[in-house]
């Protein structure tokens, strides 16, 4: 899903969702805030794409503070952090435990319906640990046509 805003000026969907977690806001975090939720839409990012968008709407932030701020938002529980493959963390914005689909041909990662998957049990975590989440990403790709 494209990121964009109208402006580069953060709307109240941006602030109320930083202060909803007690985050800080700052200048850089309204304008990250607006492009993942200022139009009351979840999204699935990678820090590259949310820095290009960032760029594109003029917002002065690097791509290591993308990179921090993005830590910063899952730490505080606004957003998780999907690991696809060992090189690829995408973002998203939806919290709730869903599972996903990884479009190999694009690089996208989507929402998949939670009735896609179905465990029969939550896997037991080892002796002294829990389960904190459990993460499920279905790799797919589009059919060839003949």
């Amino acid at each position: 899903m494209p990121l964009n805003a109208a402006n580069s000026a953060p709307n109240d969907l941006g602030r109320d969702w930083l202060n909803s977690a007690e985050v800080r806001p700052t200048k850089q975090r309204l304008a990250l805030a607006e492009l993942l939720v200022g139009d009351g839409r979840n999204r699935h990012v990678t820090a590259e794409s949310l820095f290009a968008a960032a760029s594109d709407t003029g917002a002065q932030v690097s791509l290591a503070t993308v990179y921090n701020t993005l830590r910063a938002f899952c730490d505080a529980g606004l957003m998780n952090e999907v690991t696809v493959d060992g090189h690829r963390s995408y973002f998203d914005t939806r919290v709730d435990e869903h599972p996903h689909y990884y479009w190999e041909a694009t690089g996208e990662l989507t929402d998949a319906p939670k009735s896609a998957v179905a465990f029969a049990k939550e896997p037991e975590a080892p002796e002294g640990a829990s389960v904190s989440r459990v993460d499920v990403v279905i790799r797919v790709c589009k059919d060839q046509t003949s």
